[in-house]
């Protein structure tokens, strides 16, 4: 194995960087990586990345240590380092070049379904490597069973092409039979190509500036700048957990299926902190699934960071130096630990169950540092079909928003994309009608959903697509069982709604799978709200008489 020295390793310098200059670089990290997301979103071929921003960016040190990120997907930056340590234990430091590029999609490496691809490469300064960049982003169509993702796969086999680490560039020059690979066994070839380029590009961007940075500072004052940064966010963090009372606290939940007719999966979230000392356990939780409802461990880990740092000082930026004292049990072959052949398609709703029991377990020690619960479903609805005009594929996939939990001294926001989804942008209206055969008749706040309380839920969305062609229908929608939970007396918000009206009859179609559907099938999709805070009673008559006028109540 070709691995750069241990993260636990510390760097040796003789020179050390001053307060100013270690403030310097760290913002010029996070700037870095703020310009290779930008690059990616403006260079990319399909919505789901332009407009919807499905993707995320992180930059790493010469050993693997993450020294900044940008906005984006929160659940995948924790599953950009797995990715960049993956390739260097196939590849070797050795054997890699300026102008390398690298990919992998396996769910049971870095997490997340096969349409979600890791392209990175390492940075160099003349011949000495610096770093790496990376990029994770949603690839429409990859080959699987269905167009798009199957969203009733019972197998990864049935996915799409599963990648381990590839490289795609080689010094630069394209590697010709990779790329063909990848385009051949899509059915939208033009996009794979245009988004991949778009996250070279991206990478590129990262390669560029972190040189110029590197040529600026020197390796001696970053590498102690690194340090000092990487120490400053594990005392925070030790400090902010030592702050809570010590104790162990349990949560427990249902998701309503593994996929279309499926069972109930159950999540159990174990909460334990002692001193300055945190443990989350999952031990408890179902069985991998024998539908497309499991992930692959690392997608997992990212998930319990992202509810811990909710908690744990949520403004301080995330380093290598976060999560020392946060420690994990996961049971393997559990729905959060899956392995081979799994399916991993909707590899985010026990995710992000997960992380509301994670917030209501918690509330016992840190009542004004969490929120009630959320619908934390993506809440995904996939048409597909022919364009009518030319006959070429379209495939219309989005993730909608949903009511954000209350918290003490204010009201859960209203239509936001949830926990994991972080900077995902809606899919507009007028994006969708000029590429799509579709119309789009209501887009609104969904009246009375959010859970009523000292402080109110926040609201879900409507929203009222029609069919202008015939097509297929994939749905997933979930969290009828354990909605958004209130907290200390509030309600809990009310579950989601989809139904289907095909002109002959109309149908519940929370979950479905590459349904044909006529023209002028009608399709309402309602999203669940969040729950309220405290005590319904305690609402002051002002905020009742504000709801009201708003649309928020019609009670």
């Amino acid at each position: 194995m070709n691995r750069p020295k241990s993260n636990s390793n510390k760097q040796t310098t003789t020179s050390q960087a001053d307060p100013i200059t270690v403030e310097v670089i760290r913002n010029s990290f996070s700037s870095i990586a703020a310009q290779m997301n930008q690059n990616l979103a403006r260079s990319a071929y399909t919505p789901i990345i332009y407009e919807m921003k499905d993707c995320s960016v992180s930059l790493f040190d010469r050993n693997i240590q993450l020294v900044g990120q940008s906005s984006g997907l929160p659940v995948f930056l924790g599953t950009l380092g797995p990715a960049v340590e993956a390739v260097v234990d196939t590849f070797g430091i050795e054997d890699m070049s300026p102008g390398d590029v690298y990919l992998l999609n396996d769910s049971y490496i870095v997490g997340s379904h096969l349409n979600d691809v890791s392209v990175l490469s390492p940075i160099f300064l003349d011949s000495m490597l610096i770093g790496f960049g990376a990029s994770k982003a949603h690839w429409m169509d990859i080959g699987a069973k269905s167009p798009s993702s199957a969203t009733d796969s019972t197998e990864i086999y049935q996915e799409g092409y599963r990648l381990g680490p590839t490289r795609v560039f080689k010094k630069g020059i394209p590697e010709k039979n990779v790329i063909d690979f990848l385009t051949r066994n899509s059915r939208l070839p033009k996009a794979i190509w245009g988004d991949l380029q778009a996250q070279v590009a991206a990478c590129r961007t990262g390669e560029r500036e972190m040189a110029k940075l590197y040529q600026r500072f020197g390796l001696e004052i970053i590498d102690s700048a690194s340090e000092q940064i990487f120490d400053q966010s594990e005392i925070a963090e030790r400090a902010a957990v030592a702050a809570l009372p010590d104790g162990t606290w349990q949560s427990a939940g249902n998701l309503d299926s593994w996929g279309p007719g499926g069972e109930i999966v159950p999540v159990v979230t174990t909460v334990t902190i002692t001193g300055d000392q945190m443990h989350v356990s999952l031990e408890g939780s179902s069985p991998q699934t024998p539908g497309c409802l499991n992930c692959g461990l690392q997608q997992t880990i990212a998930g319990i960071r992202l509810a811990y740092k909710f908690v744990i000082e949520p403004g301080l930026p995330i380093t290598a130096g976060s999560f020392r004292n946060l420690t994990v049990t996961v049971p393997e072959r559990s729905v959060f630990d899956a392995r081979e052949p799994a399916a991993c398609q909707h590899y985010y709703p026990h995710i992000g169950l997960m992380i509301d029991l994670f917030l209501n377990a918690l509330s016992n020690a840190a009542p004004e540092a969490v929120i009630a619960g959320q619908p934390g479903d993506a809440m995904n609805i996939m048409l597909t079909g022919k364009q009518p005009s030319t006959g070429e594929l379209f495939v219309s996939g989005e993730a909608t928003g949903v009511g954000w939990g209350a918290f003490q001294g204010g009201d859960g926001s209203n239509g936001m994309i949830t926990y994991g989804g972080g900077d995902l942008k809606n899919f507009p209206i007028e994006v969708q009608e000029h590429r799509f055969p579709i119309r789009i008749h209501e887009y609104s706040l969904r009246p009375n959903s959010g859970g009523l309380g000292k402080w109110r839920g926040g609201l879900g969305l409507i929203r009222r697509y029609e069919t202008l062609s015939e097509a297929r229908l994939s749905t997933w929608f979930e969290r009828t069982q354990t909605p958004g939970r209130g907290l200390f007396g509030g309600e809990s918000g009310e579950p989601a709604m989809v139904t289907v009206d095909d002109g002959q009859e109309t149908w519940s179609a929370l979950k479905c799978a590459d349904v044909p559907i006529p023209a002028g099938t009608k399709i309402t999709v309602a999203t669940g709200g969040g729950g309220g805070f405290g005590p319904t009673h305690e609402r002051s008559e002002h905020d009742i008489e504000n709801d009201t006028l708003m649309g928020y109540t019609t009670q």
